[in-house]
């Protein structure tokens, strides 16, 4: 067969194609843009339904944030980052034999392979963080021979995994930055203390520690975020949870999403003293700026998040004087902010605003700020990912198509 040949058959389909489909757009369109005549478009999704969910639930009116129908006060207060994945993954708390059993595989699994560590080696210094992230996941599921068994029950001991190394990828990854070797996890310490010796190569104080674990636990879920989402979608088509993950990681890098702290923190640095806080703002206000940490797609109310972390930030704002100025400066915008757009648009801080004052204060680096989110939001990105999978189906929305419907093609000599 020669390509003469190929084109003239190719030709022949395309023209009885063409005398197939003449006449009137399918019916419930408009012939001119292909519009669904009742069709209501909603940007971004807002409002939107996809699944129904027993995980976690935010009330934005109320400012209600829940996980298995357990508020995340009394989890902050009384839990651990371990029971509260847990609880994420497996829907009940856990006895104290099963948290021991879930502690004992988080030990076992938190040691990075060298070959993730060579990967990292070679990576740029410069690399966003969240970036070489997304490369160790992926590099991972590339030494999992188990990675392309979708199965609850394997992808629930890859959520596993991935819960234990997240933290150690994340505290390699802040230790290379600053040409240091990483250090390889203590089997004795808890989550929280891995992470934040891992980050420093010096095991934390229990203040210290205690504040981490909390972050860690707000930060857990947060309904049908962006990242989760996204994790949802690229597993609902039977991807492995590797590449599952290494989506939501790509998803939350987005500085309107976790990387929304990094820019918070910016913003207080960029407004320098609180005096300049009202004349900043009203600056911002006339270039149509947005004021990042502040207003939610979700909240109408004050962020519970927020509630919790507003107050350890002004604690550990006491450590030494370049924290004590942020933190004033964070509530003199604050009051700014409420006082202008509280009552009218129902806008306050969010858990980003506070959070990054929180890590700044602990000598943590601005840009290791989103890594800590994805360390917590594993839990959540997974416990989601798999409860659609036991009925799961393929996300497949569609779109409303508003361009031409007959352009002629015009040959490139003509052009």
């Amino acid at each position: 067969m020669t390509k003469v040949e190929i084109d003239e058959l190719i030709k022949r389909v395309a023209v009885k194609a063409a005398l197939e489909t003449e006449g009137e757009p399918e019916p419930g369109l408009t012939s001119e843009i292909n519009w669904p005549v009742n069709a209501t478009i909603n940007r971004g999704l807002e409002g939107a339904i996809s699944n129904t969910t027993k995980i976690g639930y935010v009330n934005g009116a109320k400012g209600w944030l829940i996980y298995r129908g357990l508020n995340c006060f009394d989890l902050a207060e009384k839990s651990s980052f371990e029971e509260t994945t847990y609880l994420l993954l497996y829907g009940h708390l856990p006895s104290r034999a099963e948290l021991q059993g879930f502690n004992d595989k988080l030990i076992a699994y938190r040691i990075l392979p060298d070959a993730v560590l060579d990967v990292l080696k070679a990576m740029p210094k410069t690399s966003h963080p969240m970036s070489l992230l997304a490369t160790a996941v992926s590099a991972l599921g590339s030494l999992d021979d188990e990675a392309d068994d979708i199965s609850v029950t394997n992808e629930t001991e890859i959520a596993i995994k991935l819960t234990a190394r997240m933290a150690s990828i994340a505290g390699a990854i802040s230790r290379l930055r600053r040409n240091k070797e990483p250090v390889n996890p203590d089997p004795d310490l808890t989550h929280a203390a891995n992470f934040l010796y891992m980050m420093t190569g010096t095991k934390p104080d229990e203040a210290s520690e205690r504040i981490m674990d909390a972050s860690l636990i707000l930060h857990a879920d947060h309904g049908m975020n962006a990242s989760t989402f996204t994790t949802m979608v690229v597993n609902s088509s039977l991807s492995d949870m590797y590449s599952s993950v290494v989506a939501g990681i790509g998803s939350l890098k987005g500085s309107l999403h976790g990387g929304a702290n990094e820019a918070a923190l910016y913003i207080l640095e960029e407004i320098g003293s609180p005096e300049n806080v009202k004349p900043w703002f009203e600056k911002a206000r006339a270039e149509k700026r947005k004021v990042m940490g502040f207003g939610h797609r979700v909240y109408k109310a004050y962020d519970p998040r927020a509630r919790i972390l507003g107050p350890i930030a002004e604690l550990v704002a006491q450590k030494n004087s370049e924290s004590q100025k942020l933190y004033n400066i964070a509530i003199a915008l604050e009051k700014e902010v409420i006082e202008v757009l509280g009552a009218e648009k129902k806008i306050f801080p969010n858990v980003d605003f506070y959070s990054g004052l929180i890590y700044n204060a602990m000598s943590i680096q601005t840009v290791m700020f989103t890594p800590i989110f994805a360390v917590s939001r594993i839990a959540g990105w997974t416990a989601r990912a798999l409860e659609y999978l036991e009925d799961n189906r393929l996300f497949r929305p569609r779109a409303v198509y508003t361009g031409p419907i007959k352009a002629e093609y015009t040959p490139i000599q003509d052009r």
